[in-house]
């Protein structure tokens, strides 16, 4: 099912997909791939790639933020938006997916675009399962959690950044 946030970050239901809901409050532990994956950033579909490639099966988890600017900007900050550069981001819709469930990153974008929720990037980490065993939707919700957390207090150097073309976002 996936879920809107709204400005107090409580989830906002939309019934599209294995989509579930995110909320803030819990720091992450780093959330990666695990083995064959480098750790330079790639392009979505490949990291659909290396995710089905893995020895451990993985839960995909993907968290989108639309760009904004704080009202008390200042006119670099204002400036710094305007060219694509700078801002706030929110979190505004989240989902876990199984690699198998996404074609590519066009059917990502499909599914999200049903909701009518705008969004400017999206983040993407896994989990991985153990022992062979997938981790379910259930298991996904509280790491969607800490990467909203995550996310929303600018600790976003351990996830993958994706525009909406499923082009790497590089964040310096």
């Amino acid at each position: 099912m996936m879920q809107a946030l709204n400005d107090a970050c409580r989830p906002a239901t939309y019934a599209f997909g294995d989509m579930v809901s995110a909320a803030q409050g819990v720091e992450s532990d780093a959330i990666v791939l695990s083995g064959t994956l480098p750790m330079t950033l790639t392009p979505f579909d490949q990291l659909l790639g290396a995710a089905r490639q893995e020895r451990e099966p993985q839960r995909l988890l993907f968290v989108f933020v639309s760009a904004e600017l704080p009202e008390d900007a200042t006119e670099a900050e204002r400036q710094r938006f305007e060219e694509n550069a700078g801002g706030s981001l929110k979190p505004v819709l989240c989902v876990d997916k199984l690699p198998e469930e996404l074609s590519d990153f066009a059917a990502l974008r499909e599914e999200s675009e049903r909701t009518g929720v705008a969004w400017d990037l999206l983040f993407a980490a896994a989990l991985p399962g153990q022992a062979g065993i997938t981790p379910n939707a259930d298991e996904a919700e509280q790491p969607l959690k800490m990467m909203v957390s995550a996310i929303e207090t600018g600790n976003v150097g351990r996830f993958l950044a994706f525009d909406r073309n499923g082009q790497t976002v590089d964040f310096y």
